[in-house]
Formats: structure tokens, C-alpha cells, sequence
């Protein structure tokens, strides 16, 4: 049973880096007031963030993470919902991402998708210097509006309402029952949202002499309702979807494609790794198919991606944990082991391998040679591999390959079959491995 939790916020980072006076501050401690009040697992919670000073707000939490791109925070919360419905997931979320991601919101709330957006609606773009969003009143002043705002404010509660929310709030970040109200938003069974109408100390309070009152009657005076203005029951969309597909009563909609233990290792703490290549190098795949070894061979894993939007160019980045216990946090501030093939790669790890110890290994292309580092450095010399040497795409396995071979992580043999098990490229990564094997400093 899981103890009573007081808190989900990470103490050791208080206070919040919020301006002063900034309503951020307050909406996020009535959100840790309500998990408290639900006394949520925070390893089922998983709190998804957009870009804006909203988006700063995800790292007190004592829960799982997800920071994305600006005014997309929602659909990376649908993907979550739909992987686990079992999560509880909560975006947090601006006014001026609301504007930049408008369908995303609406097509969200058209499927009634089991997540909790909780806006912190400041009427303007706080962290880019206070231009006008979607929500900015008539007549207000911001530094794109100096002669007052034009356009007709965007009612997001209404809006959403109207296409198949099941769950609609608006209030003030003054509210004290502003932690019941998300209580019950989290807790609805389908897309809940709850449009909180605070204060940008830094930018649109100077420039609109507005305060608590203010914000208060201008609510009164747009004739918006505030408190649960609509609710709703239809069914959530990731559990509808699975039940579309079931097929037969009883039939499990999505079986898991669980990977068996088959090999044993004798890893006994927890094992931090990077590989640090180029975009098309296939940095990635060559991780997933490590990270099943290590599963097959009774270790835990989790995998995280790095790359930049070309895809074709620049870095790519796979950050690897291995544990034998559960993994609880899936960060890597420091490696223990750094994979380093690509110019582009190392561009991207300098400050991670300044920060390595005589007790870390870093395992680098030898034409890359020489690096600042107190690690333990094995260079590797692809150009032994003779016709492997230009086939750069096939580096990663070999690199992963003798990385198993220095360090005995788990057996060389849960790697190969893993190969086996993928239906292509599989005589080509099986000889990337014994070239690897193969490979001497």
C-alpha cells in the first residue's frame, strides 16, 4: 500500500523561479493541494508541459515529466493516455499555447480523451516580452497592441464545450476552492479542462492596471460563468478504442508483447548510457534492440531520443538506463558510459563527458581523438573493419557490441537473438556484431 503522500512537490527546488506576484505560483501549488487531496500514485501521474512560463512549472513535481513543443503539449498527452489509459495525465498549459495549438485542443476534446488541462491564462505571451494571445480582452495593451487589442477573445472553455468536452471550468487563480475544482477535473472520466484566469505581474498588470478586482468584475462584465460550467458522460476515448478492437467479449484489446528472461546479467546498480552519433545512422534503432537484450536478459530499461526536426541532419542521441530494480527516474545528468561515433554527437555530450570520472568509460571513434575527459577512454578504429568502415549506419551495433564485450552488462548471445528476432537488416546487424567483437584499441 502506498503511503500517505504530503506533498508532490520537490521541496529542494523551492521556490518556484515564477516572476513575483506571478499567479503561476499559486495555480501550482492548488494542483499539488488537489493530487494531495486524491493522494495520487506519482508514478501513475505523468504531467505533460508546453512551451511559456507555464511550462517551468513541471519540474517541482515529484512525478513523471514530458516537456514538448509550444502549443503541442496535448497531442503528446493523447499519445501518452492511448499507450497506458491507466495514467492520470495532466497538461499544463498557457493561453498563448491554447492560440498556437487550437485544433489540437478541440480535436482532443472531440474524442473526449481521458487527460486534465489546467490553463494558466494570463492574457498574453509572458515569456517572449507580452505580446497578445487568443484570450486578450478587447482594448487591452500589450507590446504587439499598444493602441489596445482588436480582435474578439477566444472563450476556450466554450469553445470546447461545445465539442465534446466532458468536463468544463473557469475560475481565478484566487479561487480557495480552486484545488476542489481540479480535484474533479483529474478525476473525471474524459477530457476535463479548467481555464484559470490569473496575473502577469511582469508584463500585462503594467500595462492594464489590472488586479485581483479587476480580473474578478471583467468576468462579470464579459458574461463568462465561472466554476464547472458543463459536464458531460460519454465514453473516454483510449478505453473506447480499445473496446472497438476487442473484438470478441473477453479478448484482450492490445495484448502485451511481453519479452521473456532468457539470460542472466550481473549488472547490480543502476547503469547510465549515452550514444552520442548523427541523424540516418540508425542511433536509435541499434538502442532499442540493446535495451531489448538487457530486458531479455532480466534487466529493466528505459530508452530516450534526442534528436534535432531535420531528422536527416545534425545530432542524434539515445539516452539508455539499465537497472536491475525498477527505474523510478529516467534522467541521466552524468553517464557512466559514453558511446561517441559522430562529430555531431559530440557536439551535443561535451558538457556529459567534462563531467565523467575515472570511474566512467567512454568508448569513442578514434578519429574523434583527442577529448578533455577524466573518463576511462577506449578508442575504437572503425577502419579495421574494412568494408564495414563505410557503412556508417552499422557503427552503433558494432560500438554496443564491444561495449558488451568491455563491460559484461549482460551476455553478447541476448544481443544476437534480438537481431534474430527483427525482420530485416538481420544478416547485416549479425555481422555488425562480430565485426564489433572484433574491434581493438
Amino acid at each position: 500500500m502506498m503511503d500517505q503522500v504530503t506533498t508532490y512537490l520537490d521541496k529542494t527546488l523551492l521556490p518556484y523561479f515564477f516572476c513575483p506576484g506571478c499567479g503561476h505560483g499559486t495555480i501550482t501549488d492548488h494542483l499539488n493541494a488537489a493530487m494531495v487531496m486524491l493522494q495520487l500514485d506519482p508514478r501513475k501521474v505523468i504531467i505533460v508541459t508546453d512551451i511559456g512560463c507555464s511550462g517551468l512549472a513541471d519540474k517541482y513535481f515529484i512525478t513523471n515529466a514530458f516537456h514538448g513543443l509550444h502549443g503541442r503539449s496535448v497531442t503528446y498527452a493523447t499519445g501518452i493516455k492511448l499507450a497506458n489509459p491507466e495514467l492520470k495525465v495532466i497538461v499544463l498549459m498557457g493561453d498563448g499555447g491554447c492560440g498556437i495549438g487550437g485544433h489540437h485542443l478541440i480535436n482532443a476534446a472531440r474524442r473526449n480523451i481521458g487527460v486534465t488541462v489546467v490553463v494558466f491564462n494570463n492574457f498574453n505571451y509572458g515569456m517572449t516580452g507580452g505580446e497578445h494571445s487568443v484570450t486578450t480582452p478587447v482594448g487591452g495593451v500589450t507590446n504587439s497592441t499598444p493602441f489596445g487589442q482588436l480582435e474578439h477573445p477566444m472563450d476556450i472553455c466554450q469553445t470546447l464545450a461545445v465539442n465534446g468536452a466532458s468536463f468544463v471550468a473557469r475560475t481565478t487563480s484566487f479561487n480557495k476552492g480552486l484545488p476542489e475544482i481540479l480535484a474533479s477535473a483529474i478525476q473525471n472520466d474524459g477530457f476535463s479542462l479548467v481555464d484559470i484566469w490569473e496575473l502577469c505581474t511582469a508584463y500585462y498588470v503594467p500595462n492594464n492596471r489590472l488586479s485581483k478586482s479587476v480580473l474578478e468584475n471583467s468576468l462579470a462584465d464579459q458574461n463568462l460563468a465561472t466554476g464547472i460550467i458543463h459536464r458531460s458522460s460519454s465514453p473516454e476515448y483510449s478505453q473506447a478504442y480499445r473496446q472497438s478492437v476487442a473484438g470478441e467479449a473477453g479478448k484482450s484489446p492490445m495484448p502485451a508483447r511481453t519479452i521473456q528472461q532468457k539470460y542472466h546479467s550481473n549488472l547490480d546498480k543502476r547503469l547510465g548510457i549515452i550514444v552520442a552519433g548523427a541523424a540516418g545512422k540508425k542511433i536509435n534503432s541499434a538502442a532499442t534492440l540493446f535495451c531489448r537484450g538487457a530486458v531479455q536478459s532480466g534487466l529493466y530499461a528505459t530508452q530516450r531520443n534526442d534528436y534535432p526536426v531535420t531528422v536527416k541532419s545534425g545530432h542524434s542521441i539515445s539516452e539508455v538506463i539499465l537497472d536491475p530494480a525498477a527505474i523510478r527516474y529516467t534522467g541521466i545528468r552524468k553517464p557512466d558510459v559514453l558511446v561517441v561515433l559522430f562529430k555531431e554527437g559530440l557536439n551535443s555530450v561535451r558538457g556529459q563527458l567534462s563531467a565523467m570520472n575515472e570511474m566512467d568509460t567512454l568508448i569513442i571513434n578514434s578519429d574523434l581523438l583527442p577529448v578533455q575527459t577524466k573518463a576511462r577512454q577506449i578508442g575504437v578504429d572503425f577502419k579495421q573493419t574494412g568494408r564495414w568502415y563505410n557503412k556508417k549506419e552499422y557503427w552503433t551495433i558494432m560500438a554496443l557490441a564491444k561495449l558488451l564485450c568491455e563491460m559484461s552488462i549482460f551476455p553478447l548471445e541476448s544481443f544476437r537473438e534480438v537481431v534474430k528476432g527483427r525482420s530485416e537488416f538481420v544478416e547485416e546487424n549479425l555481422a555488425a556484431i562480430e565485426a564489433g567483437e572484433k574491434l581493438e584499441q
